[in-house]
Parts: C-alpha cells; sequence; structure tokens
C-alpha cells in the first residue's frame, strides 16, 4: 500500500492545478514535468494509464488513437511529458546511438523519479480509485520498468518495443502484470529482450504476456494499419482487465 503521507501531499499538489486546465506539474526533488490528460472514459470514476512516449515525443497523430483506444475500454489517459524540450533536442542531435545511450544514462534518474510522481499524485485522487497503469513505448518503455520494478507504483504495465535500459541487469524480484507488445521484426530492441522479460516475469510467478508481431518494426505499433490497431487495443484491454479487477 502507499504511503498514506504522500498520497494526502499529492491530492492536495493536484487540486493545486486541476482547477486550472487539464495539464498540471508533477514535482519531484530536481525538477517538475507536466502531465496533461488527453482523453476521459465515458463513466465518472476511472482507473487512470499513464502514456510515456518514445525518444520523439508526442508528435505522432497514433497517440490519439492510443488514447481512444483506452478511453473506449473504460480507462483515463495521461500523457507524462516525462522528456523536456532540452532533452528532445538533446536526443534528436546526438549524432550517434553511443552518445544517445550516454545521454540516456545521465538522466534516467531524473526521469524514473518523474514516473514514480506521476503515479503517485494520480493513484491518491478517488477519481481513479487509486488504480494507475503504465503504457511506455521504446524508449518511454525503458523509462517505466525501470521506474517501477520492485515497487508498487503501478498496478499494470505494458512496454512496446523496449526493456530495461542498456547495460543494466535484467533482474527484479517484483514487477506488476505485464503485457509486452513487440514488433517480430525489430532491429532496435530484438524480440529475444522480449522473450527474456516474458520469462522473468512468469519466474517471479506474475501474470505476463508476451504479444509479438511477425513482421513489425521497432516502431509498428506508431503507424496507421491494422496491426497497429489491434496492438493498441489488446494493450487497451489488457490495463483495463488489470485496473479494473476488483
Amino acid at each position: 500500500m502507499r504511503h498514506l503521507i504522500v498520497a494526502l501531499f499529492f491530492t492536495t499538489t493536484f487540486a493545486s492545478y486541476s482547477a486550472f486546465g487539464q495539464s498540471f506539474s508533477v514535482p519531484t526533488p530536481s525538477e517538475s514535468f507536466t502531465l496533461e490528460k488527453a482523453g476521459h472514459c465515458k463513466a465518472a470514476n476511472c482507473p487512470a494509464v499513464i502514456l510515456l512516449s518514445g525518444a520523439k515525443g508526442f508528435g505522432a497523430p497514433a497517440y490519439d488513437r492510443i488514447t481512444e483506444a483506452l478511453n473506449a475500454a473504460g480507462l483515463d489517459s495521461y500523457r507524462l511529458h516525462i522528456l523536456s524540450p532540452v532533452d528532445l533536442g538533446a536526443i534528436a542531435n546526438a549524432g550517434s546511438a553511443r552518445a544517445r545511450i550516454d545521454y540516456y544514462d545521465r538522466r534516467y534518474a531524473v526521469w524514473q523519479a518523474g514516473v514514480r510522481a506521476a503515479a503517485a499524485q494520480l493513484a491518491s485522487m478517488s477519481m481513479h480509485g487509486g488504480r494507475v497503469g503504465l503504457l511506455g513505448i521504446s524508449l518511454g518503455a525503458q523509462i517505466a520498468i525501470s521506474a517501477v520494478a520492485d515497487t508498487d507504483a503501478v498496478d499494470a504495465l505494458v512496454l512496446v518495443d523496449g526493456g530495461f535500459p542498456a547495460g543494466q541487469k535484467v533482474e527484479a524480484e517484483f514487477l506488476p502484470p505485464l503485457l509486452l507488445v513487440w514488433g517480430g521484426s525489430d532491429t532496435v530492441f530484438n524480440p529475444n529482450i522480449a522473450r527474456n522479460l516474458h520469462e522473468l516475469a512468469l519466474n517471479l510467478g506474475n501474470t505476463a504476456t508476451l504479444d509479438i508481431y511477425e513482421g513489425g518494426s521497432h516502431d509498428f505499433f506508431l503507424k496507421d494499419n491494422q496491426n497497429a490497431e489491434n496492438a493498441q487495443r489488446k494493450a487497451a484491454a489488457f490495463l483495463a482487465n488489470q485496473l479494473q479487477a476488483d
């Protein structure tokens, strides 16, 4: 159970921002992040799902379709802008994969703190019933699993084409219920990464599902086609089943 003091703190923080619009600040000891309410479910009270984008941010139209799938499944969706404009610029201009990874390594601890703070903030809201899920894509997936492994920060986790950060040992003593969504032809994160994570989760006694889309590229989840639509709906259904369970 999350600490009551944390919950009360974030309830107060959220109240001070929610009256002024659909975006609000998530403070951490080192910096603050923006959490944007992206879509509402039809009911008055629904579990919350945090979206974490890949390294290019939320510019792709697919994020609107993902939001629609989550809302249709009975979930409120939030976009956590964990990558600042400075981050996005540094990543885009890194010049090499090695330089990007080095930059990620310098920022992971701050990003992870932002994810945990956002999850605690949403969990403290009565309208979400204390139920929060997390869906991360590519870099967002790396941030997601490294932020919540061995914690009770979220109640369900979907990783799309991304696992533990490069160089970090693939191990944990606890993971939330987990869905792994992967392109079968992903050359950035080999599908074996997903298989290893799936095995790890099962060995921990967790609920874990592996969904590999044959022929799918690293960014297949953000495409405008039937494969992507099916994957987005399955991700939303998994989160709804886990977060709406008694």
